[in-house]
């Protein structure tokens, strides 16, 4: 959901925003260079859309569903007994990471096995746990 924007915010241009550090500011902004970054940055809506993805991954539970996913499709039981979890509990997380797209499943006979979304989510898991082991 985006932020909303005070009144003041809203009727405030890039440029007097950085018209407005230049008086707080003991160094003199460049307007020239601050304001083409200005076009660049990422979007209210999309920054909020990204925080809540990374706070679904702040889980610890579903950070070792995905570690767990990132090695071998898996069903819930398979899943819950890796992580000695309840199968309920597994599945609640399950709906979660389902419903921010990072993992699907397809039914095989009675059974439901689940992988992750696709190589996008498996990049991000792998380059987030190499960068920690550095």
């Amino acid at each position: 959901m985006p932020v909303p924007l005070s009144a003041q915010e809203a009727t405030v241009t890039p440029t007097q925003n950085i018209e407005a550090l230049r008086c707080h500011s003991p160094h003199p902004v460049d307007i020239d260079e601050v304001e083409p970054l200005q076009h660049q940055i990422i979007n209210t809506e999309k920054a909020q859309r990204m925080a809540e993805f990374f706070s679904l991954l702040g889980d610890t539970n579903r950070l070792r569903i995905v570690s767990l996913l990132a090695i071998a499709e898996l069903c819930v039981c398979d899943i819950a007994a890796a992580l000695n979890m309840s199968e309920s509990a597994v599945s609640h997380q399950l709906r979660t990471l389902r419903s921010m797209r990072l993992v699907r499943y397809h039914k095989q006979g009675r059974k439901v096995f689940y992988h992750l979304q696709d190589q996008h989510v498996l990049d991000l898991y792998h380059s987030v746990a190499e960068h920690l082991d550095e």
